[in-house]
């Protein structure tokens, strides 16, 4: 079950994303404090992006040193600009749901397959860093702990930025479109 959640996760996004957008009432100053919220989430998804390598090694730097899932973490920060921003506590609640409904899952998932792919090691980690909710760092346990834009780019990263960036546009032209 929670496999096929998973899997769900981007397709029932397309109509979360409607109910959302027909739900939001924006305002310039929601827009402005979601946006804060979601500048917070882009990065740190950009930080921890730009230490992941993909099916090459287990992430442990940087933001993998606070947490198993910084991408989640700031999936959850950029979430929550956008709840805000809709300045609608039915559009906030869509927002909540989705993210709940998937991202746990989701979470599981991936915890199974490193754990199938690095055995020993990944449990080690996981024993020393929360799955969600960041503690203070501790120390990596791979030679790569720096930063690398290049892998940034080779995450496409970047997309939860524009992604993110056209929502707020998307809101800011309802707006004035339609006064809200």
């Amino acid at each position: 079950m929670k496999r096929n959640l998973a899997r769900w996760r981007v397709r029932a996004g397309y109509p979360v994303s409607l109910l959302y957008f027909w739900l939001a009432r924006p305002h310039w100053a929601w827009l402005a404090a979601g946006t804060v919220l979601g500048l917070a989430g882009i990065t740190i998804r950009a930080l921890a992006a730009g230490y992941l390598r993909k099916n090459e090694q287990l992430a442990t730097g940087g933001p993998y040193g606070w947490t198993r899932n910084p991408l989640y973490f700031g999936s959850a920060w950029i979430a929550a600009g956008l709840a805000v921003a809709s300045r609608s506590w039915l559009a906030a609640v869509v927002v909540v749901a989705y993210f709940l409904a998937f991202y746990p899952a989701t979470m599981r998932n991936e915890e199974a397959a490193l754990t199938a792919r690095y055995g020993e090691p990944f449990r080690e980690y996981a024993a020393r860093v929360p799955l969600f909710w960041p503690w203070p760092p501790r120390p990596a346990q791979t030679a790569e702990t720096r930063f690398s834009w290049a892998q940034y780019r080779r995450n496409h990263e970047y997309n939860a930025a524009l992604g993110t960036a056209l929502v707020i546009l998307l809101l800011v032209a309802k707006m004035i479109l339609f006064g809200h």
